[in-house]
C-alpha cells in the first residue's frame, strides 16, 4: 500500500519493516520512516503514556542527557538570545537550563503547556528534545517552527536516528507507541534544503538546523 510521507507529502513510498504491533513505511525521496496513520494511539492513550514521564530540572541524569543539544546550542547563541522549547513535556527542564544561562524561554506542549500564542511570537531559537518522533505531521510543524525564527536563528533538534534496515529491526526505540515518524541523516539533510537552512551534527542524536 502506498502511503504519502508525513514530512514531504510524497507518495514514493515503501514497506520498510512489521513488527507485533505496528508496520513501518519509508520515503524515498527524504528517508523518514514512518507509523501508518490507523495504527497511532488516540490522544487519551497517547496522554498516559506521557503522564508516566518523572522528567524534573532537580534531576542530574536528565541535564547530562539534555546537555547534548544544550551544550552545543549554547556556544552557538549571542547573550540574551530568546528560545522557545516545543514539546516541553510535563517537567520542562531545558528551558530551565536555558534561563540559568540567561537566555529568556517561553514552552509549549499540546498537553502540558498549551498556550498557542507563544507559536505567534519569533525566536532566536527553537527546541525540541525528544520531540520530532512523536509528530504526526513533522512536514507541517517543523516548517512552523522554522517559520518563527529570526534571521541566523536556531532549530535545535534531538532524536534517536535511523542506520539501516537490519539495526531498525532490533531498536528499542521503535517499541515505545508514541514514536511514529524516525529521522535518519539524511532526512535532516533534506529537511534543512526545504527549509532552506543549514545543517549540522554536532553530537549523538542532535541536529542544529540554522536560518540563513
Amino acid at each position: 500500500m502506498m502511503l504519502s510521507c508525513p514530512l514531504c507529502a510524497s507518495r514514493d513510498t515503501e514497506h520498510f519493516h512489521r513488527d507485533a504491533q505496528r508496520d513501518y513505511h519509508r520515503c524515498r525521496h527524504c528517508a523518514l520512516v514512518f507509523v501508518p496513520p490507523d495504527q497511532r494511539l488516540g490522544p487519551a492513550e497517547e496522554r498516559a503514556v506521557y503522564d508516566q514521564h518523572e522528567n524534573s530540572p532537580d534531576d542530574p541524569g536528565y541535564r547530562r542527557f539534555l546537555s547534548r543539544l544544550f551544550d552545543p546550542l549554547r556556544e552557538r547563541l549571542p547573550p540574551g538570545a530568546r528560545g522557545l522549547d516545543f514539546g516541553a513535556g510535563p517537567g520542562p527542564t531545558l528551558s530551565v537550563m536555558f534561563e540559568e544561562a540567561g537566555h529568556p524561554m517561553a514552552i509549549f506542549d499540546p498537553f502540558y503547556s498549551p498556550d498557542t500564542n507563544v507559536l505567534e511570537r519569533r525566536y532566536d531559537f527553537i527546541t525540541a528534545t525528544e520531540v520530532v518522533e512523536h509528530l504526526f505531521a513533522p512536514g507541517r510543524e517543523l516548517t512552523r517552527l522554522a517559520d518563527r525564527l529570526s534571521a541566523g536563528g536556531w532549530l535545535g533538534l534531538m532524536t534517536k536516528r535511523v542506520t539501516d534496515q537490519p539495526a531498525f529491526a532490533r531498536w528499542h526505540y521503535i517499541l515505545d507507541p508514541t514514536h511514529v515518524v524516525f529521522f535518519s541523516e539524511a532526512t535532516f539533510e533534506w529537511l534543512a534544503g526545504h527549509l532552506d537552512m543549514r545543517v549540522e551534527f554536532p553530537a549523538a542524536d542532535v541536529a542544529l538546523l540554522q536560518r540563513r
